[in-house]
């Protein structure tokens, strides 16, 4: 039965594709995030899914009259070069056929974000694909909470199988970085009911982030609150809320989770620390004998025991996406990747300037600032994991070039401002002048509050 409904929703996403083709990306997004096959248990768990819904999109591409070139920003040229340099360092690398498979999924990754980059540009389209990227991970992060909370923290939150997160520890890292952007989606939303609803989701994500007992995700979830506190506009009430939450988890948690997070300050005496350690090395001795990386397998023997002062702990992973890249790609690949970000962290700022004064993009702001929020949880956290492929990240970067693009174009005086009450609701357009739509007989209109009405300060 979960096979079929499964396949059915994909198949009506199939086939809504061929009318709007922008769909198609939401419906990638929605596959290779949450990976819903996966939790069946017959033909729909290795059935194409994946490849459905990108080789539709890409016919559809073909013959869609709106798509725009996808090089818009600093970022997006950075990614191409990128693109390319992985290319020609598996080609390049030690073993290429046997890579070909990683580097044909990471290909993948990178052809569909800039596909969305092509076929996404309004308002309602941007706001779409973060509801999409948000609830596709969110739900299995509040199943991972309410998990932890029925068996006291006992046990790990795991992610998808047979995907990028399917790891405790990546799966932890990719729930920071859903955080803000619920966060986002919240900020859309008129209605008050609904958004203490989203707060009760983002919560539970964060319990399932402990529950993950990630040693990563901690620091991740550390770092990206810090910066949502320091830029709310009641820091003392928000430090009290956090400060008490903090404490109410922390002390839900049982004892094996203190001493695994313990171990963060005595990582001279963990034996998974200095594993890391070991890999790291290894891929620095790599990047500077190896000008365009070894491919993307790193977990080889000989190389440990060339490159690493400790190689009876070697780990078959670098456990940091700057030293997976690093061995992968050599330096000049670690650059690139680099630049990525560094580049969609100025475009997310320029764009908050932008978008500050401006009352119909105060939805941009908002986008900016948790898009550098969830940024900030990946680049800290994915310093001690594996994720430098992951495709969530990519796709917010995706977010912040769309949204600027929409702000210099000025979106709002060419986008209707019509739509369903369902859309309003989200936050997926616009209403006219600032009042909102009719409702449905029977319903209550949805209020209106002051802050929808006025841009940021």
């Amino acid at each position: 039965m979960r096979d079929i409904l499964v396949m059915g929703i994909i198949v009506a996403l199939v086939l809504l594709t061929l009318r709007r083709p922008w769909i198609g990306v939401l419906a990638w997004c929605w596959i290779s995030l949450m990976n819903p096959h996966r939790y069946t248990y017959g033909f729909a768990y290795t059935a194409p899914v994946a490849a459905m819904a990108a080789g539709t999109t890409l016919l559809a591409l073909v013959f869609y009259r709106q798509k725009k070139s996808p090089f818009q920003g600093a970022p997006t040229v950075w990614l191409l070069l990128f693109f390319m340099w992985v290319t020609v360092s598996w080609l390049m690398g030690l073993d290429y056929k046997t890579d070909y498979l990683q580097w044909d999924k990471v290909m993948k990754v990178y052809l569909m974000v800039f596909v969305a980059l092509a076929m996404i540009h309004s308002r309602l389209q941007i706001v779409a694909l973060a509801w999409v990227c948000a609830l596709s991970l969110a739900l299995l992060g509040a199943k991972g909470g309410l998990f932890t909370l029925a068996h006291g923290g006992s046990y790990h939150v795991w992610g998808p199988p047979d995907s990028f997160i399917a790891d405790n520890n990546e799966f932890a890292l990719a729930l920071v970085m859903t955080i803000p952007l619920l966060r986002f989606c919240q900020l859309q939303m008129p209605s008050a009911r609904a958004r203490l609803a989203m707060t009760a989701i983002m919560l539970l994500c964060a319990i399932s982030v402990l529950g993950s007992q990630s040693r990563g995700g901690l620091l991740a979830i550390s770092a990206m609150t810090l910066l949502l506190w320091w830029r709310g506009h009641k820091r003392m009430l928000g430090g009290v809320f956090i400060a008490l939450a903090a404490m109410a988890l922390l002390a839900f948690m049982p004892d094996t989770w203190t001493e695994r997070m313990n171990t963060i300050g005595e990582y001279q005496e963990d034996e998974s620390a200095q594993g890391r350690f070991s890999a790291w090395w290894v891929s620095w001795g790599v990047a500077k004998h190896y000008l365009f990386g070894i491919g993307f397998n790193l977990a080889r023997p000989e190389l440990f025991q060339l490159y690493s002062p400790t190689p009876q702990l070697g780990t078959p992973v670098a456990h940091s996406i700057y030293f997976q890249v690093m061995g992968h790609h050599g330096f000049i690949g670690f650059f690139l990747f680099v630049m990525i970000w560094i580049s969609t962290w100025r475009m997310a700022s320029k764009l908050r300037k932008e978008a500050a004064s401006i009352a119909q993009a105060r939805w941009c702001f908002d986008l900016a600032g948790m898009a550098q929020a969830s940024l900030l949880g990946y680049l800290v956290g994915g310093s001690f994991l594996s994720l430098s492929y992951f495709d969530l990240p990519y796709y917010i970067m995706a977010m912040v070039v769309l949204a600027r693009a929409w702000v210099r174009n000025r979106g709002w005086e060419t986008e209707t401002h019509t739509g369903r009450p369902w859309q309003y609701r989200l936050g997926l357009v616009e209403p006219l002048h600032g009042t909102p739509p009719a409702a449905p007989a029977g319903r209550k209109p949805a209020r209106t509050s002051s802050a929808t009405l006025q841009p940021h300060r």
